[in-house]
C-alpha cells in the first residue's frame, strides 16, 4: 500500500475504540517477530510534561550522537509526527512500508479468533517495527494513557521508567482518586527496573513508592529543591541544576514557563542517573546544546509576533493552572483574546473557572473531534463567569475573528485541548 492507503487503514482501525489490556498487542507483536525485544527503551508516564520531558531526554541523547527513537501522542498535524528519530518524522514510503508489514499479521490475528488491534495498538506496533529496522540506540517511550494496560507497556523491560506529575485525569478509565490514577501510571515499573519519578502529591507518591518497592525496583526522585530559575520570558526559561556531582549553570531552554524548567530537570535527572550507571555517555555541552534546542509544538508556542498569537495545549486543571500562572507572570499585553474548545470528558467547569475570568474576549469554538463538547453548552457555561464572549464553531472562523479583534499589544491564545491547537497551529500558520 502506498502513504494514504497506509494512514486510511490505521484510521479506520479507530472504529475499534480503545481497549486497554495487553493480550492483543502481545499476540500481533509475536506475529511481527517481537521488534521490542531487540529495542532499549525509556519508557515515560504521568499526566502533564510527558511530551516535552521526552523531547528533552531525546534531543540530548541525539547531541551525543545516539540515534534515538521518540514515539508520542497525538499528533498535531501530521500523523508522522507520532514516530520520530530525533527530530525527523518517520518518512512516508516508510510509514507505508512498514504498515503493510503489520497489516499482514494483522490477517494472521483475526484468522486465529482474535480482536482487530485498536488505533493506538497498531501504531505502537508499527512504531517498535520501523524502530528496529533503523537500529536505533534508544527508544523514549512515552505512555498514550494510564501505563499498567497500555499497549506500549507491552515491553518486557526498559533501562528507566519515568513519572512526570500525576494529577486528575482520565477519570471515567484510570479511577477517581490520584491513588487509583498513580497505580495505573506506576504500572510502568518493572521488576528489579530503574524509576525515576517527578515529587508527587502525597496520595500518588505513596502508591508509586510501594509499587517500586514490590517491584524491587530502585527509585530515584527528581530533586525540584535544586532547581532555581534564573530567567522566565516569552524567550525561554534560564535555570540552573544540581544533581548529584553535577551542577550546571544559567541552562537555557526555548519553551516557555516556569515549569518547562521543572520538566527539564527531571529529563536531566534520567540522564544523569542513566550516565551513572554506564549506560549513556553524555557531556555538559550534549546537556546544553540539548536542552536549548529541543522544540515542542503546541506547548505555549508562538505563532505569530503581531499580534502575538500563542497556543497551549493545556487539557487538565494542572495544565491550565501552569498556563494561568504562565499567562500572569510572563506576558504584559493590553487585552487577552481567548480561544477556547475543550473536551466533553475533561474537568470542563473547573478548567475554565480558571481561564475564563482572564479574557478581555473569549472566541468559544470545537475541536474537530466526537469527543469536544458543543460550542454552545461550553459558552453556556463560560457566561457563569465571563459575559464577553462569541460563539464560532469553525475553527478557522474563530481565528479569523481572533486576529481582527486584536490590536498590535494584544495577546491572541486559544487553547483547551490537543486536538483544538493542532488544527490552529496548522491554520494559524498558513494565514
Amino acid at each position: 500500500m502506498n502513504y494514504n492507503e497506509a494512514l486510511e487503514y490505521i484510521h479506520e482501525t479507530n472504529k475499534f475504540g480503545s481497549v486497554l489490556g495487553l493480550e492483543n498487542i502481545k499476540e500481533l507483536l509475536e506475529l511481527m517477530g517481537n521488534p521490542q525485544k531487540d529495542l532499549k527503551f525509556i519508557h515515560v508516564a504521568g499526566t502533564n510534561g510527558k511530551g516535552s520531558t521526552c523531547s528533552y531526554i531525546t534531543s540530548i541523547l541525539s547531541k551525543a550522537g545516539y540515534n534515538v527513537g521518540l514515539f508520542t501522542s497525538p499528533y498535531l498535524e501530521t500523523f508522522n509526527e507520532r514516530i520520530r528519530i530525533g527530530s525527523e518524522n518517520i518518512p512516508n514510503d516508510d510509514l507505508a512500508e512498514v504498515t503493510t508489514f503489520a497489516k499482514e499479521s494483522v490477517e494472521k490475528m483475526l484468522e486465529k479468533g482474535f480482536n482487530h488491534p485498536t488505533e493506538f495498538e497498531l501504531v505502537t506496533a508499527i512504531a517498535f517495527e520501523y524502530y528496529k529496522r533503523k537500529k536505533v540506540d534508544y527508544v523514549v517511550l512515552e505512555v498514550g494513557l494510564g501505563g499498567r494496560y497500555d499497549s506500549t507497556n507491552i515491553i518486557d523491560k526498559s533501562i528507566a521508567s519515568v513519572i512526570v506529575p500525576i494529577a486528575m485525569d482520565h477519570i471515567d478509565v484510570l479511577g477517581d482518586t490520584l491513588g487509583k490514577i498513580a497505580y495505573e501510571k506506576a504500572g510502568i515499573i518493572k521488576e528489579n527496573g530503574f524509576v525515576i519519578t517527578y515529587p508527587q502529591e502525597p496520595e500518588a507518591k505513596e502508591v508509586v513508592e510501594t509499587v517500586a518497592k514490590e517491584q524491587n525496583a530502585e527509585l530515584i526522585t527528581v530533586p525540584t529543591e535544586n532547581v532555581s530559575i534564573k530567567e522566565v520570558s516569552e524567550m525561554g526559561t534560564k535555570f540552573n541544576f544540581k544533581y548529584g556531582n553535577y551542577e550546571l549553570e544559567d541552562l537555557q531552554i526555548s519553551l516557555i514557563g516556569k515549569h518547562q524548567a521543572y520538566n527539564a530537570s527531571t529529563a536531566l535527572t534520567t540522564l544523569f542517573a542513566l550516565r551513572d550507571k554506564g549506560e549513556i555517555n553524555i557531556t555538559e555541552e550534549h546537556v546544553r546544546k540539548g536542552l536549548e534546542e529541543t522544540k515542542w509544538i503546541g506547548r505555549l508556542e508562538l505563532l505569530k509576533k503581531s499580534p502575538r498569537f500563542i497556543i497551549d495545549g493545556a487539557h487538565n486543571m494542572q495544565g491550565i493552572e501552569a498556563l494561568k500562572k504562565t499567562l500572569q507572570e510572563i506576558f504584559n499585553y493590553d487585552k487577552l483574546i481567548l480561544g477556547l474548545g475543550i473536551l466533553a470528558d475533561k474537568d470542563v467547569d473547573h478548567m475554565i473557572a480558571e481561564m475564563a475570568p482572564l479574557g478581555d474576549q473569549i472566541i468559544v469554538t470545537e475541536a474537530n473531534i466526537f469527543r469536544a463538547m458543543k460550542a454552545e453548552e461550553l459558552a453556556e457555561r463560560i457566561s457563569k463567569y465571563n459575559k464577553n464572549y462569541i460563539v464560532e464553531k469553525d475553527i478557522e472562523k474563530a481565528i479569523d475573528k481572533a486576529i481582527e479583534m486584536a490590536g498590535e499589544n494584544d495577546l491572541i491564545l486559544f487553547s483547551g485541548s490537543l486536538y483544538l491547537i493542532g488544527d490552529v497551529r496548522k491554520y494559524a500558520k498558513n494565514k
